[in-house]
């Protein structure tokens, strides 16, 4: 156990070392890059979709052009301050927490994002599929399905799947480690003085936690888990996986060897990441047998829409049957065997005379 570990770090400073060139050059000019009034203007555009009717952003919109060169000189000078939240509550599918910033904020977040998302984004492993482009839910399950296979090689032998989840992802974020691998990534002060503004505007309890609605927030956990990533698939040499969020799987042919996994990742996420398996949420099983993932009950042939969110779903569409509301969900079931359930919502739409 402790091996793996010591080979982890190893090869980690070994990583760090090659890329240090790539790191000063891309250190040299990215605070200014993201600072600059070109870019502020960029991503006040793309922060305006679908808010341009929102009082904030309205009132933001006022005295756009003094708002964003104070903000680009209050950043340049460092007398930038990131602002408090607005809390409210979501139940999306369970209760969540979700904490809105200030339009100066977010608009922030939008212009650090905008110029580092495309540098993480080269670091990630192919099969981290959250909040990244190209990627997402769908693709992440169709994944799953093709792994699946290879390793049930088309349906001829037994395929297990250790399935994990993190307890309190979000608010379980340490900011002292989240810091430290920023670090590997970006030599260049200015930079991560601006994003440690943006970690430290938010705890749940000192020095932890991330707030669930940053868009830095989903760009953030990626990197931190990319540490998990990258110990899974170089070090423990896993072929067969796959993160989503505070999701993931793991697939293969023998139990025994899912079980014995199971410390190891257990380990190196409370030392290295402070973070700990959800222990109600961890299981391995037999891919026949069906296994519960992003939302879908996969088996072998098939796929199908998983009770809870088959019954949100419809709670819904009785409290809003809109037709793009409807849309979206027909388009949502067309990725499932869900025949069935198509044509029993449309059915019963339309005897309520909701015209599809």
């Amino acid at each position: 156990m402790r091996e793996s570990m010591e080979a982890f770090s190893r090869e980690r400073e070994r990583e760090r070392e090659r890329e240090s060139r790539t790191c000063r050059i891309f250190g040299h000019n990215v605070f200014n890059n993201i600072i600059s009034v070109e870019n502020l203007l960029i991503s006040w555009r793309e922060f305006l979709k679908g808010k341009r009717k929102r009082r904030d952003v309205c009132e933001f919109s006022v005295n756009l052009c003094d708002n964003i060169f104070n903000l680009h000189k209050n950043l340049a000078s460092k007398e930038y301050k990131h602002g408090k939240y607005f809390a409210f509550k979501i139940n999306d599918p369970k209760p969540r927490d979700i904490h809105k910033a200030s339009v100066e904020d977010r608009l922030v977040h939008h212009a650090v994002c905008r110029i580092l998302y495309p540098y993480f984004d080269r670091k990630f492993i192919y099969d981290s599929y959250s909040c990244r482009i190209n990627k997402g839910t769908h693709r992440a399950i169709n994944r799953f399905r093709e792994m699946a296979r290879k390793v049930s090689k088309n349906d001829t032998a037994t395929c297990w799947v250790l399935k994990g989840d993190i307890k309190k992802f979000f608010a379980s974020i340490n900011h002292e480690a989240l810091n430290a691998i920023l670090k590997k990534y970006v030599n260049d002060d200015d930079t991560l003085w601006l994003l440690n503004e943006i970690i430290i505007s938010f705890n749940t309890d000192v020095g932890v936690g991330l707030p669930l609605g940053n868009l830095t927030s989903q760009l953030l956990i990626n990197v931190y888990m990319n540490e998990f990533d990258q110990f899974v698939k170089r070090t423990l040499k896993v072929k067969y996986y796959i993160r989503y969020a505070d999701d993931f799987v793991i697939l293969y042919k023998d139990k025994q060897y899912l079980v014995d996994i199971i410390p190891t990742l257990s380990e190196f996420l409370e030392n290295e990441l402070k973070l700990t398996l959800h222990p109600n949420k961890l299981y391995i099983k037999t891919l026949s047998s069906g296994v519960d993932f992003l939302g879908w009950v996969n088996f072998p042939r098939h796929r199908i829409l998983r009770t809870s969110t088959k019954r949100r779903m419809l709670r819904r569409l009785k409290q809003k049957r809109t037709k793009e509301s409807i849309v979206s969900y027909q388009g949502l079931l067309m990725h499932g065997n869900t025949h069935r359930l198509v044509k029993e919502l449309k059915n019963e739409l339309l005897l309520k005379g909701v015209i599809i």
